[in-house]
């Protein structure tokens, strides 16, 4: 019931889309994750060709970037890369993109927490909870930090008219330089 309940909000959002602001879309598309799924990874038995080449793809690299813990690289293999796929493709954006933020901001820690008090895989400002009506808290959820960072990041893709440079500068907070940008695309490019 939930779900379609989270599938009709965004149909409203997509038709009221011209007079709706980017937080109000954002907040839809968080509306529509069951609270009970938050912190937990995206599932499903059905992985089509282009999912199953990008996750043998990211779990090489995946690995070779934690070869000092070989365990962890094994539980994020699975969990956090499906998630990732999902939750990037459901948000019209690059998963490798994604992987690349996630790897920037915060090296894949699910309890990172920055300097200015950026939570969890894609370093979300606790403001951004508030707008959405969610807690800080759950900024540590799995599912609820990757639907919003993804979110956020396709709002600012949209508000910057595909320009990545930018949305990723606007995403770090940092309009007008270049070494956030430039790191994102260094980690996307390896």
């Amino acid at each position: 019931m939930k779900t379609l309940t989270g599938i009709l909000f965004l149909l409203l959002a997509q038709s009221a889309q011209a007079t709706a602001t980017p937080e109000s879309v954002i907040k839809l598309q968080i509306t529509s994750l069951d609270a009970h799924l938050a912190d937990t990874t995206y599932q499903s038995g059905v992985i089509d060709a282009t999912e199953s080449q990008w996750l043998n793809k990211s779990e090489r690299v995946l690995v070779g970037l934690m070869a000092h813990n070989k365990a962890l690289a094994e539980r994020l293999r699975h969990e956090l890369l499906r998630t990732i796929y999902y939750e990037a493709k459901r948000s019209g954006l690059d998963p490798d993109l994604v992987l690349s933020v996630i790897r920037v901001e915060s090296n894949f820690r699910k309890y990172a927490i920055s300097s200015a008090g950026a939570r969890g895989f894609m370093q979300v400002m606790p403001f951004w909870a508030n707008i959405v009506g969610e807690t800080s808290s759950d900024l540590f959820n799995l599912r609820t930090n990757l639907r919003l960072g993804c979110a956020i990041l396709r709002s600012y893709l949209d508000k910057e008219q595909g320009n990545i440079h930018r949305a990723l500068a606007r995403y770090n907070g940092s309009l007008g330089k270049n070494d956030y940008p430039n790191l994102i695309y260094a980690a996307w490019e390896n």
